[in-house]
């Protein structure tokens, strides 16, 4: 059986292209799971740097343009469609490759996720009428009264983990963090884990500053505009609160010039970015790759190669 591997990273850092140029070299073929929160949804191609329709018919994708906007989706779902598409792209003989930033989907494939409590939209809807009035670090601060330990690792503009954490208590009665230390369901064992990081920050700032701006070019501003048009999504949905689609919702209400927002959402993924790599640091079995290097492919390359070998001696064995 082939191997399975995992490459993520921070955004803008060259994942994508990476896993592209794995894809090409790879003798048996491979096909990619994208591990993205907001690649999921219809109608979110340029803000989201999805593939285009070529490389989406020369390579199979999975797991893009699976819902619409105004539909919730979570890292359990993830979870859920991703494990039975990895088993199945192994059986056809091919190489899967697990390709994204969205780190909280990683890791509820790879070390599983416990059963929690099912969305209450009720309970939502409150607490996002509670977060209008008195904002969400108020409501933050009432989660680390009730669970410490999921507050601290959340930032306090972090919404929809501050209302799911908040939900979860309410539903149960239990933190949601005592809800992740019981038995987990089905965690994806033996993925060859790849971070890709330019080892130059400025690198990484350079490249999401020019990857923002050739979106703008390529009509960020007209998409994000047919999707407020629509009149069924609004800016607090997950979808829409995307980095580069909220920046931009708010230009569109008049919140701010065009730049304004160009530099918001600029400086939104670069904070982004650098909580990405932060989950990496504290993650021991990401083996580090620098994109900017002439030999990264190659070096990717002789790990998955690695893997495969150690793969057939364990089975042989």
């Amino acid at each position: 059986m082939p191997p399975i591997v995992a490459i993520a990273g921070p955004t803008a850092a060259g994942k994508s292209a990476l896993a592209l140029e794995l894809c090409a070299l790879w003798p048996g073929g491979a096909e990619i799971v994208s591990v993205d929160s907001a690649q999921v949804y219809r109608s979110m191609d340029i803000g989201t740097a999805k593939p285009d329709a070529a490389t989406r018919a020369r390579i199979p994708h999975h797991l893009i343009d699976i819902l619409d906007p105004a539909q919730a989706y979570s890292a359990a779902a993830f979870a859920r469609d991703a494990a039975p598409l990895v088993a199945a792209i192994r059986a056809r003989g091919r190489l899967p490759i697990l390709v994204g930033g969205t780190l909280l989907y990683f890791k509820a494939l790879l070390d599983g996720l416990s059963e929690l409590p099912a969305a209450d939209t009720a309970v939502r809807a409150r607490l996002e009428r509670e977060a209008g009035k008195s904002g969400w670090a108020a409501l933050h601060a009432r989660l680390a009264q009730v669970d410490p330990e999921t507050a601290a690792r959340l930032h306090p503009n972090d919404a929809q983990r501050i209302q799911r954490a908040l939900e979860i208590f309410e539903l149960s009665g239990v933190p949601a963090s005592a809800w992740f230390r019981v038995e987990r369901t089905a965690p994806l064992a033996g993925a060859l884990c790849i971070a890709v990081c330019p080892a130059q920050r400025p690198e990484l700032h350079r490249r999401i500053e020019q990857r923002l701006r050739r979106m703008i070019e390529q009509g960020l501003v007209e998409e994000v505009q047919r999707l407020r048009a629509r009149g069924d999504l609004r800016p607090d949905m997950p979808s829409m609160r995307a980095v580069g689609y909220r920046q931009l919702w708010r230009h569109l209400d008049g919140a701010c010039t065009l730049a304004q927002a160009v530099e918001q959402a600029i400086a939104a993924t670069r904070q982004y970015a650098k909580r990405q790599l932060t989950w990496l640091g504290g993650e021991t079995r990401w083996s580090r790759i620098d994109p900017t290097e002439p030999n990264a492919v190659s070096k990717v390359l002789n790990l998955v190669r690695q893997a495969q070998a150690y793969g057939d001696l364990k089975a042989s064995g």
